[in-house]
């Protein structure tokens, strides 16, 4: 018998933990750790620009992807992007996005052998059967993460909009000539 049971109350948990522990010995209970589209989708919602860039380039690679690769990519090292992983998945069971036990996506593969000191990623991998996963969520990520249409330059945030009157309580440091400190009551800059 399988029961999937999504959106319970902790009472209704509760109760049902209490009631699967009263029959451990009968039951064989097991939790689907593996990722699907969804959790890879909320996954790489979770992360950072640089992690999801790393996690794309793992991908990209096939499942392996050379340390020294990844380093050129990632000027300031790698360190952001991997505790930005490790952190993402333990946020996704602390919020119940995926149970505890659910693998890291994307694994170090260290050089060297266990009895060296210190040891530097060589590689970093995903297993086989995340691949697919994760390639579909990417693709998925891509086609609904929407780009702002700018053709070479963003619209300037300082930029006076036409609508506003010329006497606008709108700061004018970049506009006056020479320029001014902002338009304060009191004339003077804070």
């Amino acid at each position: 018998m399988r029961i999937t049971i999504e959106g319970a109350s902790e009472e209704f948990e509760r109760k049902l933990l209490d009631l699967l522990a009263e029959h451990r010995d009968e039951l064989a209970v097991s939790v689907d750790t593996a990722w699907d589209v969804d959790r890879a989708m909320v996954f790489l919602n979770t992360l950072n620009e640089d992690a999801r860039l790393f996690v794309r380039l793992v991908v990209e690679s096939d499942g392996h992807l050379e340390a020294a690769v990844l380093r050129e990519a990632f000027s300031r090292g790698l360190r952001g992007p991997t505790v930005a992983l490790t952190y993402a998945l333990k946020r996704g069971v602390k919020h119940g996005w995926w149970p505890d036990g659910t693998e890291a996506p994307v694994t170090v593969v260290y050089g060297g052998g266990p009895q060296d000191g210190w040891r530097q990623a060589s590689a970093y991998e995903m297993s086989g059967e995340d691949l697919p996963v994760f390639r579909a969520a990417l693709a998925h990520y891509d086609a609904t993460t929407s780009r702002p249409p700018w053709d070479e330059e963003a619209p300037s945030a300082f930029a006076v909009h036409p609508s506003w009157a010329a006497d606008a309580d709108a700061p004018r440091a970049l506009y006056d000539d020479p320029p001014t400190a902002p338009n304060f009551p009191d004339g003077g800059a804070r």
